[in-house]
């Protein structure tokens, strides 16, 4: 089993890059393995740490398709449909409510919140 390359937070050599750096750039790790790590350290907590790909072995990201575009769209559509009232809330409805905040709070003001 090999260790990792541990580099400390914002000291990563160039050809290296995190998930978010590569989807920044249109690009995917595409089945490679982590290559290294970054660790950011905390106070009283165990470091932060992100996992580094190599660039030079990332693919493209791949186009949305009709189909992709239309299951989002309806995946979304259902987070915001409230499961009480049957209606679009126009937001996604919190899974710590369950439904949309006027089913959860019917009485309105009670719990501070504005109707």
């Amino acid at each position: 089993m090999s260790t990792l390359p541990v580099y400390p937070w914002r000291l990563a050599p160039d050809g290296l890059a995190t998930l978010r750096q590569l989807r920044a750039q249109g690009l995917r790790p595409g089945g490679q393995d982590v290559a290294a790590q970054l660790e950011r350290p905390r106070r009283r907590r165990p470091p932060l740490i992100a996992y580094l790909y190599r660039v030079d072995l990332a693919k493209p990201v791949r186009p949305m398709t009709p189909a992709r575009r239309a299951a989002l769209a309806k995946a979304n559509t259902a987070r915001r449909t409230c499961p009480a009232c049957r209606t679009d809330a126009g937001y996604v409805i919190p899974a710590s409510l369950g439904m949309c905040v006027p089913c959860a709070y019917p009485e309105g003001t009670s719990h501070g919140i504005a109707a």
